[in-house]
């Protein structure tokens, strides 16, 4: 897969693709997506594309791996920053929420993903699997510590990701019919979700 490009360096041609491809799976979804119109906007033949990604299939692929290597990055800087205990889960839902503005295709792709299922959303998890991993283990040290409430570690994983991609896709679909989320509805949101999680997570006096 070609590599993701330093600040201020020039994107590449298949760094081009990639970016294009992302845009329009995740605006017009893999299904509405053609190689041609991709071609087309980026000024280029079909088949440098397909010099590139000799099919849509794997030119998906691609931005799939690409996308989870971006939010594992995300996710991983915003863990190393954060303290212990709750910071972490506020320091990783807060990351999430300044993606959603400053990258709101990839929450875009990560509807896509649930929409279209396997191999594509298999190959997106497989992508996340270690920092998964190690959320779960950080999850079940909290419990243990007396920290947090006993869950099972992965379910509570996915009930996380799925109240916070939620919420987020809903903000990425106003934005496709026009409607641009405001600061303060974002901030409002993402208050909603931490007291949610608080509530939930941590026992009494924590």
């Amino acid at each position: 897969m070609p590599s993701r490009r330093g600040p201020g360096e020039e994107p590449t041609t298949p760094e081009r693709i990639l970016d294009a491809a992302l845009a329009s799976f995740a605006g017009r979804g893999y299904d509405g997506t053609s190689l041609d119109a991709l071609a087309s906007g980026l000024a280029i033949r079909k088949q440098t594309i397909l010099y590139w990604f000799p099919s849509k299939e794997v030119l998906l692929e691609a931005v799939t791996d690409r996308s989870a290597a971006e939010l594992s990055d995300v996710l991983e800087t915003a863990l190393v920053e954060a303290g212990s205990g709750w910071g972490r889960i506020e320091a990783v839902v807060r990351s999430v929420f300044r993606l959603a503005v400053r990258r709101p295709e990839l929450i875009g792709l990560v509807r896509e993903m649930s929409r279209i299922g396997p191999p594509a959303a298999t190959r997106f998890v497989a992508d996340l699997e270690p920092l998964v991993a190690r959320a779960s283990a950080f999850l079940e040290a909290e419990m243990d510590a007396g920290h947090m409430r006993r869950h099972q570690p992965r379910l509570l994983l996915l009930a996380i990701y799925s109240t916070v991609i939620g919420m987020l896709t809903e903000v990425e679909v106003l934005r496709v019919f026009g409607e641009e989320p405001t600061a303060r509805s974002l901030v409002r949101r993402r208050a909603e979700i931490l007291d949610l999680l608080r509530s939930a997570l941590l026992t009494e006096g924590d």
